[in-house]
């Protein structure tokens, strides 16, 4: 349950929420239209088929169950009365982050708290003012779009609203709200472990109250309340079986599946609560200092906060063309850091499709991971780099997370800070090959076609063809997508440099052998991605060795990942070993490192941005 609804999560539900009370009975309910019709899904089914059940319908927030308890109303009113035990004396200002249907609220109000509530849902204030009050002190917001003077609450509540917020939203929030030895009182459902690769509704309670501390807030007071709580979900399936076609008909439900899909996420619940994977928790913060740094999910208004630390950084310009290309569609999140109003640090993720051991998941590549000069010094775990670093894994990336895996290409001061404090651990290496040119006489049983925009339905054929191909050779590895969609993307689409697609096909048959991503520098001719059979390797090499003599460079060479060494040193040349280092997520629950070692085809395509 929650107070607020997930919009794009209304047929699968993020488990309800606080809402107000009417005065109807069961039987006058009968007789007269659902007061909760209106209201978003699943809010109105829960709301009408407790005022079926029990006559009324005071709240929807989880009961927490006594003994042999039967009520809900009863357990969701001790649930209520512990909240207000954990509030300082009134009066004292609150603000209470989804309010439902206005219920505490109303309570809060009348013991003497000076309250404001507020929601992003605008049918949830349109009930507030009619069955209530219009003068209730509710407002349309959510919690990041909300506006107030710095420490305008003595408390910042959040019964059931929490799960449905960032949680970097909520501590930022909360440290410009409150005022030293202010509380955030959170009172929801958890995750409390994930080990599934699917992504979960609840946040993790042991990372929510790591990043708490980071934030300046100290954990007061961590109340389990599981046990009590997990009995509402046999309740909210045995109401909504009982008066199902009531339901359907009162609230003029168009779509049952809906019902059905609602009934099987409230057993999924409570599968996960039965296992130990979700619970229920009271969490009292205090906030006790000021951090110097503040952690935030980069904003769109802030991109060029974002370029103008780069240039500081690495001494060239992202063009916000690059910025969008790169980001923009695939971005898989931005963590800043920012002392003082000004943005000191910066870790990036960009969102890849891959292929894991054969199966299908996604994965977030690392990158622009950078520390102001006058920063950098501070190597410990209170510095920047360890903040966002953990802050970005625990948010993004292992089980229950948005990404099952991260790669990236750290520096090396980078890739050791980050093993020394546990956050990665090394799972490969890249190496070199480099060969001379090929005289540019043709190889007469293949012939090459050139790739660009204009021809996208041939170029996708035959590209997936070449994908598909590769496919099936590396069930055993972990492996970036590189299908037609991907190549447009990654190299004709790209806002600066110039890439050279080269299809290489058999001459007479017209079969795709494979695939071809050259760059020319002063360095050479780079083979900056392949995609083919890895059998085909030696004849992809060979025409790349052509191609270079005709450009006139004096030499081909390509890094791909050490463990795929094997099949590029069947072409000859020279190999030698290279400085980059292939890192895997070590601090949040996931794959293991043990399982990654030397299991991912990497290549310079996969690790630059040029």
């Amino acid at each position: 349950m929650t107070k607020t609804v997930n919009q794009n999560l209304a047929q699968s539900t993020r488990h309800y929420r606080h809402t107000g009370h009417t005065g109807h009975t069961a039987s006058s309910a009968a007789a007269s239209p659902s007061p909760f019709k209106d209201l978003t899904f699943p809010l109105n089914v829960y709301a009408h088929a407790l005022l079926l059940e029990e006559g009324k319908a005071t709240y929807l927030h989880y009961g927490l169950f006594q003994d042999n308890q039967t009520s809900l109303q009863t357990a969701q009113q001790f649930s209520t009365d512990l909240l207000i035990t954990r509030l300082p004396p009134s009066p004292c200002r609150i603000l209470e982050v989804g309010v439902g249907l206005g219920t505490t609220l109303t309570q809060l109000n009348q013991l003497g708290y000076d309250v404001h509530g507020i929601t992003p849902d605008a049918q949830q204030i349109a009930y507030i003012q009619k069955n209530l009050d219009s003068e209730v002190p509710v407002s349309c917001h959510s919690l990041q779009d909300f506006k107030a003077q710095p420490e305008s609450f003595d408390v910042v509540l959040l019964l059931e609203s929490a799960q449905s917020i960032e949680p970097l939203v909520i501590f930022n929030k909360a440290l410009d709200l409150l005022p030293l030895s202010g509380d955030l009182i959170i009172v929801d459902a958890f995750a409390l472990k994930y080990d599934e690769a699917r992504v979960e509704d609840l946040h993790l309670l042991n990372d929510l109250v790591a990043l708490a501390e980071r934030f300046g807030f100290e954990l007061v007071e961590h109340v389990d309340l599981s046990t009590q709580a997990a009995p509402t979900l046999d309740h909210l399936l045995h109401i909504t079986a009982t008066h199902r076609q009531r339901l359907i008909k009162d609230l003029f439900l168009i779509d049952e599946q809906q019902l059905t899909q609602l009934d099987e996420s409230n057993r999924s619940y409570h599968k996960k609560y039965a296992s130990g994977h979700y619970g229920y928790a009271l969490l009292h913060f205090r906030k006790k200092t000021v951090p110097k740094w503040r952690l935030q999910i980069l904003e769109k208004n802030q991109i060029q906060e974002m370029l103008d630390l780069f240039k500081k950084t690495f001494h060239h310009d992202m063009t916000p063309a690059t910025w969008q290309w790169k980001y923009g569609s695939h971005s898989g999140g931005e963590i800043g850091i920012w002392r003082d109003n000004q943005l000191i640090a910066h870790y990036g993720g960009v969102s890849r499709r891959i292929l894991f051991f054969g199966q299908p998941q996604t994965a977030v590549q690392i990158g622009d991971v950078m520390v102001d000069t006058s920063e950098r010094g501070i190597l410990t775990r209170k510095g920047p780099f360890f903040l966002m670093t953990a802050t970005f894994l625990e948010r993004y990336i292992g089980y229950g997370k948005p990404y099952l895996v991260g790669l990236g290409f750290p520096n090396e001061r980078h890739m050791k800070i980050a093993v020394r404090h546990g956050l990665y651990a090394e799972v490969g290496c890249l190496t070199e090959f480099s060969w001379n040119i090929r005289s540019r006489f043709p190889l007469w049983g293949t012939r090459l076609h050139l790739i660009g925009q204009e021809q996208a339905d041939f170029a996708k054929t035959a590209v997936d063809q070449c994908w598909q191909n590769m496919v099936a050779d590396l069930q055993t590895a972990i492996i970036g997508v590189r299908d037609w969609q991907y190549l447009q993307h990654r190299y004709l689409n790209h806002p600066n440099q110039q890439y050279q697609i080269i299809l290489v096909r058999n001459r007479f048959s017209n079969y795709a052998r494979g695939i071809l991503v050259l760059r020319y520098d002063p360095e050479g001719c780079e083979i900056v991605d392949l995609i083919a059979p890895l059998a085909e390797i030696p004849l992809l090499i060979t025409h790349a060795r052509r191609l270079a003599g005709m450009h006139g460079t004096t030499r081909v060479f390509c890094r791909i990942t050490a463990n795929f060494a094997d099949y590029f040193a069947v072409a000859g040349g020279t190999q030698q070993t290279v400085n980059i280092h292939i890192p895997a997520n070590a601090w949040s629950n996931g794959p293991s490192p043990e399982i990654l070692k030397n299991h991912w085809w990497l290549m310079s395509g996969d690790k630059d941005f040029r």
